[in-house]
């Protein structure tokens, strides 16, 4: 049959002695693997679906087509990546548990805080120290509001907002990382001391953005947004959203690593929010295990989104702590390496009991 093929972690597991350690850990997390879905889309739609145990793969994958036998097993490879931890500053950044990302906005207009540290970067610091008080591993920096139809920020204007925090963090040890999609703005964040670029645009908006990365040696966090101009969330259309974004960022990877960046410096976002539908972001967070056979850490934000006082009666921006926790859990539990949230001690807290968990499930003794 033609069509392209999909590997779907479909039977996660929080230990692997539960099935004698026929598993894969997806993208060296706290999460297993026993059983895969094996999925080919034509157009966009499911024209066929095998379950196979882990440890049946290598027999599935004999009956395959050529093509579609070397994209499922390069999705395999994938999907147990041992990603290495990141070196940045004074601090490592490791894959193989769950990190927190707090949000720092310095704007005046962003979706839920925008306007608390306008023109006030001794304010910003101190809620930065705060969240690495309450238990973030990195603090994300922004100057730029990108919610729907928000204004373009001169670049200027940006570098003002975000240097100054970046600056106040830098002695902190932490890892920080500058929310942006110009090139200008990251040139002056990471001279200033941030170690991470999170681009919503994957390095699209700006031309000179790629060249900027790579010759800094940093990571940088790929996003998918269906547009890559002034609106990110304008021109939306899939005809599975899952696969779309799938595709996409494998795309964009490929781009990105034959620009001159190592794989290994390149973390992916499936950007929920970023013009998508309430069911285009359940779908994308149900099938968050998938992302893992693209072979990169994943960044999950869904913090306070829309998409939270759609499903709880329309609870306003100030009133989704228990939506963002739900989605963040659920994110973690499906492997993603980093979640981004505005509510850092008790996405912290949370994240932690999830961990005691696993741990305890990872001690669990098996059958003699």
């Amino acid at each position: 049959m033609s069509g392209k093929v999909y590997i779907r972690p479909v039977g996660l597991a929080e230990n692997p002695q539960t099935f004698d350690g026929a598993t894969i850990r997806l993208g060296n997390s706290l999460v297993w693997c026993h059983l895969l879905a094996i999925e080919t889309f034509e157009a966009g739609k499911l024209v066929a679906r095998q379950i196979v145990p882990v440890d049946g793969f290598a027999d599935t994958l004999a009956t395959m087509p050529g093509d579609q036998a070397d994209r499922a097993r390069t999705q395999f490879a994938n999907l147990s990546r041992q990603h290495p931890p990141l070196a940045l500053g004074e601090r490592m950044l490791r894959f193989d548990q769950p990190q927190v990302m707090g949000i720092l906005n310095v704007t005046p207009d962003s979706f839920s805080d925008g306007g608390r540290f306008t023109d006030d970067p001794a304010g910003a610091a101190d809620a930065g120290f705060a969240m690495l008080t309450a238990g973030a591993s990195l603090i994300d920096i922004g100057g730029e509001s990108t919610r729907p139809d928000a204004p373009v920020v001169w670049e200027g204007d940006e570098i003002a907002r975000v240097v100054p925090a970046i600056k106040a963090l830098a002695h902190s040890g932490a890892i920080l990382s500058v929310d942006t999609r110009k090139a200008a703005v990251m040139e002056a964040a990471l001279q200033a001391g941030a170690h991470i670029v999170n681009d919503v645009s994957a390095l699209l908006f700006d031309s000179r953005a790629i060249d900027v990365v790579r010759q800094a040696g940093c990571p940088v966090v790929l996003m998918h947004a269906p547009s890559q101009g002034q609106n990110p969330h304008a021109g939306a259309g899939y005809g599975n959203v899952v696969t779309d974004v799938f595709d996409w960022l494998e795309a964009r990877i490929a781009a990105v690593i034959a620009g001159g960046i190592a794989r290994d410096r390149i973390l992916i976002d499936p950007g929920i929010g970023f013009g998508k539908s309430l069911a285009d972001n359940l779908a994308l967070i149900n099938a968050l295990p998938l992302f893992h056979a693209l072979g990169q850490p994943i960044l999950f934000g869904a913090s306070r989104k829309r998409m939270i006082g759609a499903l709880s009666n329309e609870a306003p921006v100030d009133a989704r702590l228990g939506g963002s926790i739900t989605l963040a859990l659920s994110a973690i539990g499906s492997g993603a390496q980093i979640v981004r949230v505005h509510d850092v001690p008790e996405t912290v807290q949370a994240a932690r009991v999830w961990r005691g968990l696993r741990d305890a499930a990872l001690t669990m003794p098996g059958l003699d």
